[in-house]
Order: structure tokens, then sequence, then C-alpha cells
């Protein structure tokens, strides 16, 4: 036989993977679909007995004991009763399978269907429906330690490492990228003033967008807590803010209803769980770090090539400018 040509990144066959499914959890008429690619690779999953979602990782960006922390916090919240699409285990009881690819190891995970659709601008009702769940879900991250290990959300993880990461794709843009360099001092700084002590803490969700929570009618399911981690908590809302800054910035809305919208789901997440004004005050200053963070990452998948090229950055950091500038200048 011959050897395997050696291999960065594969694509599982749908069909294997339907067979695959069928056998481990016991399912009948399986038919599995290649969807997208990301961090890993996305399928969607039918069956006799409803609707699923695969996703197989990779082991370049996720270990096995950091999937099984994302996996445990989702089983965490299904037995809360907080509305996620969480894993399913297979007959043997197990959730996360393990495949020889042509790169190595892949493991592969089968998740509950999240009802409705992506709803990009929300009525009043969904804006509290998701504040209110958003907050179960911090009641639940906030109280639990898992076994495996996450990363931590910190100044050190969102602002000052992806700086370094980014700095060769600026080459050609040194405006933009001292910019960014003042940015993040007004970021340190605006922080430093705030009593960040008793800042409410857990794991995040870090993608708080519509694209990563479905609504069906007013009720809400979250998903893709790929990038899920350990640190302050008002990250979570923080990251929703930013899809109505975008919304304003882009037309969409008025930074009057902005502000209303955000205004009413902040509210909601009050009714469920405490929110300081101090936490309220620091999402101005966390949002630079969401879009460094991941611009960061992206510089370490080769999915994403495309987003740190320099016309692409600097049109990204061009629009991150214009949405956050009347508070980092």
């Amino acid at each position: 036989m011959k050897p395997i040509f050696p291999t960065t990144y594969s694509t599982l066959c749908p069909v294997a993977l339907a067979s695959l499914i069928a056998d481990k959890y016991g399912l009948e008429n399986v038919t599995c679909t290649f969807m997208m690619r990301g961090v890993g690779d996305t399928y969607h999953v039918e069956t006799k007995n409803g609707r699923f979602i695969l996703r197989a990782y990779r082991s370049s960006h996720r270990t096995k004991p950091q999937i099984r922390a994302e996996l445990d916090l989702l089983l965490a919240l299904k037995d809360a009763h907080v509305p996620v699409a969480y894993p399913i285990h297979d007959r043997s009881g197990t959730v996360i399978q393990s495949l020889d690819a042509a790169e190595g190891k892949r493991h592969v995970a089968l998740f509950s269907y999240a009802p409705g659709k992506v709803e990009h601008t929300l009525n009043e009702n969904q804006l509290r429906e998701l504040g209110r769940q958003m907050a179960r879900f911090h009641k639940v991250s906030a109280s639990i330690k898992l076994e495996d290990p996450r990363w931590n959300f910190d100044l050190e993880t969102t602002l000052y490492k992806p700086l370094q990461l980014l700095e060769p794709s600026f080459a050609g843009d040194p405006e933009t990228y001292t910019w960014l360099q003042e940015a993040t001092k007004k970021v340190t700084t605006g922080l430093a003033r705030l009593d960040t002590s008793g800042f409410s803490t857990g794991y995040c969700h870090y993608d708080m967008l519509p694209k990563n929570f479905h609504f069906d009618g007013d009720s809400v399911t979250f998903f893709d807590f790929d990038f899920m981690g350990h640190g302050w908590l008002v990250n979570d809302l923080m990251t929703f803010r930013q899809q109505l800054l975008l919304d304003v910035h882009f037309g969409k809305m008025t930074q009057d209803a902005a502000d209303l919208a955000f205004a009413a789901f902040v509210s909601a997440y009050r009714e469920v769980r405490p929110l300081s004004e101090q936490e309220e005050a620091a999402i101005p200053y966390l949002s630079l770090g969401f879009w460094l963070f991941y611009s960061g990452f992206h510089t370490t998948h080769d999915q994403f090539c495309l987003f740190i090229q320099p016309g692409n950055l600097k049109q990204r950091f061009g629009f991150v400018r214009g949405m956050l500038g009347r508070y980092l200048g």
C-alpha cells in the first residue's frame, strides 16, 4: 500500500460520515451534507429521527480536552434548561468520535439542531429574550469549573498578543497599525479607571452575533461555542453590541435605534442577574479586543488567510475605527 502524502487539512466524506452516524448513534435514514468550513467543518445531518449538525474539529486548532470542555459546558447548560444546541451521546454514551483522517486524528461531535433561523434585526420581544437567556447562560457559566482547560479572555489574549501577530500584515499600512497601537493604550487606560475587581467572571461565548443563535418566533437557541473561554462575562454583552454598531455603520439602523435596542437587551439581562454600571461602562473599551482577537486568530488558520490580506485588513479596521472612534479617537 502506498503511503499517504502528508496532509494538513482534509475534508471528511459526507457519505462515510452518514454511515458512521447511523452506526454510532443508532439513527435511521441518515444523509449528511457538507455545509461550510470555518475553524472546523460543519455538516447538516438529516435522519428519520430529525435534523442534527455535525462538527469536525481540526487538531491543529482544538485539542480533544478543549473540545471536551466545550461539550461539558453545553451539557451543563442543557441540564439547566438554557436553550442551546447540545452534543448528542452515542449508543455507548460518548460525545466525541475520533477518526483517522489523512492528516491524523480528527474529532467530530453531533449536535442537536437549533430550531428557527438567524434574525439579523430583532424586535423588542426578541431583544429581551436574548438578554434573559444570555443571563441564564451566565448564571451557569459563572458557577462551574470545567475539568478540561480553555483559554482566558484578558488584555493579553485580546489586545497585546493579537496586535503582535498582526504587525507583519500591516507592513504596508503603518498608519492603521499606529492607530491600533494608540487605541490599545486608550483601552488599557480606560479600563484602569474602572473598578474591575468586582466584574463577574465565568465561561464566555465571545461571539454572540446573530449568526450564532436562531430565533423560532420569540424563542432563542444559542450555538457555536467553539471560541468559548474564561473571562469577564460582560464580554458577551459587548460582542452582541458589535452587531448593533455594524448595523449603524452600514446604515441599517440609526444610532438612537441601536441605543434603544441595546438598552432593552441589557434591561432584560438585569432581570435575571446583576450587571454593574462599571461593567456596562467597560463595553466600549472591550470592543476593540473583539476585533483584534479574531483578526489575530485569522493569522493562525489557513482557512482565513484572505481576511488578513493588507487590503482586507485596512478595510476592516477602517470601519472598526469609524464605529469605535467616539470612544478611542
